[in-house]
């Protein structure tokens, strides 16, 4: 493996070195395709880093070596308890990088990479000075090597420099929570934007030390996107599409995983007078969101998920790629209340969910008739 660069011969390219070197102590990384399929292929080595046709993902699999999963979406209401303690400690943490095969929809699979099973991986919880020693195993049968870059870490990768591991490997990553906030974490082997888009990532919350204001209910939401080489809803097995991946075309976008993730069973709940939080992170990997719920005003949102200085009465916030918000609200009224990313196209693509509010109606808040009239009424413009 080369360790020196041509500056004049390649300097179109050294942005992209430049920023690779930044990332790890060499200007490569090997991303290992040893998928155990009669078709096989062969290990390649690749640029972390652009530009985009230097990379180009193929992969051929069977999905009956894989393990099958009825519902790849991480529950919304699967967020660990407010720590309540006023002492750091050493937390310890497993993740486990585990490729199946899901549902992006009814009648569409896909070949999903995760942490832990789930798209998003688990809601990672910790207190600011804690000692964090996060362990990554890479189950035997993946088809990749992976890694792990959490946004909270200060050091080379987020973490990626010491726990890229190969199919049946596991490295042990040590950190300080240093800095209190929201982040977002994910897989950062190979082509970064290719173990994201195929959904590995997840957040964790560094507690600040007098810890976060009582609430009656938190959620924990992520918007992502899905490359699939057929359009949007065709039936069947979906493979990856790197091509549109770089031209920044994903068939899908998503919250929490797959269409209708926060739907029917799966939607958020709450009672009139309850507060809300919401933890919504935006893996990308290209696009930024918008985040809004029909119907309802945020009484607090903390941007770009800096725990401090929350801007107050706010009706939508952006929310980069790979980066997070927190948002805050009471809920007044029963009813519906649509979460979506207020690019309103992508809801068809599958950006939306379902805050169900149930409890005593305040007519003198919001009072109307939905039946159908067939008298128009006549209304006073003079005000």
């Amino acid at each position: 493996m080369k360790k020196t660069t041509n500056i004049k011969s390649s300097f179109v390219l050294f942005p992209f070195i430049f920023l690779a070197l930044m990332v790890s102590s060499s200007s490569y990384a090997n991303e290992s395709s040893q998928h155990h399929s009669t078709k096989g292929h062969s290990s390649k080595q690749m640029t972390n880093f652009g530009p985009g046709d230097h990379y180009q993902h193929k992969m051929d699999i069977n999905i009956s070596e894989f393990k099958k999963i009825r519902d790849i979406s991480k529950k919304a209401s699967e967020v660990p308890k407010p720590l309540n303690r006023n002492k750091p400690k050493k937390v310890e943490i497993v993740l486990e990088a585990v490729e199946v095969i899901s549902k992006i929809a009814p009648n569409i699979l896909y070949h999903y990479w995760t942490f832990n099973n789930t798209v998003p991986g688990p809601f990672l919880r910790v207190r600011e000075d804690d000692t964090v020693e996060l362990t990554l195993y890479n189950d035997e049968s993946s088809s990749h090597s992976h890694a792990i870059d959490l946004h909270a870490v200060t050091g080379p990768g987020g973490g990626k420099a010491v726990t890229e591991v190969e199919p049946g490997e596991a490295k042990t990553l040590t950190f300080k929570a240093t800095t209190p906030g929201l982040y977002i974490y994910h897989c950062a082997a190979g082509n970064p934007a290719t173990h994201i888009a195929n959904g590995m990532y997840g957040m964790i919350l560094v507690e600040p030390k007098q810890g976060l204001s009582k609430v009656d209910h938190e959620y924990y939401v992520m918007q992502g996107e899905l490359y699939t080489k057929q359009r949007l809803g065709k039936k069947g097995f979906q493979k990856f599409n790197s091509r549109k991946m770089i031209d920044e075309r994903p068939e899908y976008i998503i919250f929490n995983g797959r269409t209708g993730a926060l739907t029917n069973e799966d939607q958020l709940s709450a009672k009139v007078g309850d507060k809300v939080r919401i933890f919504f992170g935006n893996a990308g990997v290209t696009k930024i969101s918008s985040f809004h719920i029909i119907g309802e005003i945020f009484d607090r949102v903390y941007p770009e998920a800096a725990l401090s200085n929350p801007l107050k009465n706010v009706q939508t916030t952006l929310v980069p790629a790979g980066g997070a918000t927190m948002v805050e609200f009471e809920v007044d009224y029963p009813g519906n209340y649509v979460l979506v990313d207020h690019a309103l196209a992508r809801v068809d693509r599958g950006a939306w969910g379902i805050l169900n509010v149930t409890g005593e109606k305040n007519d003198s808040l919001y009072s109307g008739d939905s039946s159908t009239s067939t008298e128009p009424k006549k209304h006073n413009m003079n005000h």
